[in-house]
C-alpha cells in the first residue's frame, strides 16, 4: 500500500480526488474509477487522458474532473497543454 496525498473537492455532489503521486483526479463510486491523468513537466502540466465507466456517463463526472484538474494546474500556475481531446474541448 502506498502514500496518497490528495485533495478532496465536493463539487455537485462528485467527490474528486486528487492524487497527486500518481498525478490523476478520481472519481470512485462503487468499485469504478473515472479519470483524469496528466503530466508534468517543468512548469507545464498536460493532461493526457481522461476515462469514465459507461456507469458515470451522463451525469458530468468527465466534466467534473477536467473542472477540477484545470482549476488546480491554474492555481498552480502551470502552463496548461492537452493530449487529451476532451480536455482540449474545455479550454477551447
Amino acid at each position: 500500500m502506498y502514500a496518497i496525498l490528495f485533495n478532496a473537492v465536493k463539487q455537485r455532489n462528485i467527490m474528486i480526488e486528487h492524487q497527486m503521486d500518481r498525478k490523476r483526479f478520481v472519481y470512485s463510486k462503487e468499485g469504478q474509477e473515472g479519470i483524469l491523468d496528466y503530466k508534468l513537466t517543468g512548469n507545464t502540466v498536460n493532461f493526457t487522458h481522461t476515462f469514465v465507466p459507461d456507469a458515470f456517463r451522463g451525469q458530468g463526472v468527465a466534466k467534473q474532473l477536467v473542472e477540477q484538474g484545470l482549476s488546480w494546474a491554474r492555481e498552480q500556475g502551470y502552463e496548461i497543454e492537452a493530449d487529451c481531446w476532451y480536455v482540449a474541448k474545455a479550454l477551447s
